[in-house]
């Protein structure tokens, strides 16, 4: 690909670096902010700098948020008792646009996976264990991605947890073997964690 501006080459790569985002979508990105006012390319900008600079976690599940905790934690409306534990914060919003589910969440921030040298330390999973303690704790929802890696982290907290004595289930297999949670449709999802069933080893 030919650029005749250097600037322009610089800025096409910048969106290219993106997941999903190839040289020709991130062109026309470009080409349609360089067509806009300038006043609405400075705001874009602003607002993506805005998110990364100020940005946090929330300090109870690990969801992002403008605060120290996130809306779904503050809301008094969410069932306290039920914790639904999934890898990602993708996961969270795949899970939120169902409206199924009027718990709690808690993000790992990814799964066991000695491989890529992620071992159970390197997991939100000991906040994990100290909320399992609270006791207005009564479930666990494994909602992980139903792949090798992701068993092997629903294997190892479900040991901890059960030391604790809350109930361990899992989300139903409507998630065929293999797929990632945040790629299956609403339908399917919503009616995985309904149909949710006891953990067994």
């Amino acid at each position: 690909m030919n650029f005749s501006s250097k600037l322009l080459e610089e800025a096409v790569n910048a969106f290219a670096s993106l997941p999903g985002i190839g040289k020709k979508t991130a062109l026309r990105l470009v080409l349609h902010l360089l067509n806009q006012p300038t006043e609405i390319s400075e705001q874009f900008a602003a607002d993506v700098l805005a998110m990364r600079k100020h940005i946090k976690f929330c300090s109870k599940c690990h969801n992002i948020s403008d605060g120290d905790i996130c809306t779904i934690c503050a809301d008094p409306r969410r069932d306290d008792s039920v914790i639904c534990v999934v890898e990602s914060i993708r996961d969270v919003m795949a899970i939120e646009e169902t409206a199924q589910f009027k718990g709690r969440y808690h993000v790992l921030g990814g799964v066991i996976s000695p491989i890529q040298g992620i071992g159970p330390s390197e997991l939100n999973i000991d906040s994990l264990i100290a909320r399992a303690m609270l006791p207005e704790t009564k479930e666990a929802i494994m909602a992980i991605s139903p792949t090798i890696e992701g068993d092997t982290t629903i294997f190892y907290i479900s040991k901890k947890l059960k030391e604790i004595g809350i109930h361990i289930s899992t989300i139903a297999r409507g998630v065929s073997f293999g797929g990632e949670l945040e790629y299956a449709d609403e339908m399917t999802l919503g009616r995985s964690i309904v149909a949710r069933i006891p953990y067994k080893k």
